[in-house]
């Protein structure tokens, strides 16, 4: 008795649909000079939580919690 070779598909994921994202106007759009005002790093409350905004030596702006 011999193993027969057994031939696999991969099967196609659905995933369902998502609607695009909304262009935000940059009329609405805040200056990251604005926010930081000379600083490298600031603190932002948001509800009960403080997260840190960073401005790096790369000039990114990093989020942490």
């Amino acid at each position: 008795m011999f193993a027969q070779p057994v031939l696999l598909r991969p099967r196609t994921l659905h995933l369902p649909q998502r609607p695009a994202p909304r262009p935000l106007p940059v009329d609405d759009a805040i200056d990251s000079g604005a926010l930081l005002n000379g600083q490298r790093e600031i603190l932002i409350r948001h509800g009960d939580r403080v997260y840190r905004l960073r401005h790096t030596s790369n000039d990114k702006l990093i989020l942490t919690k």
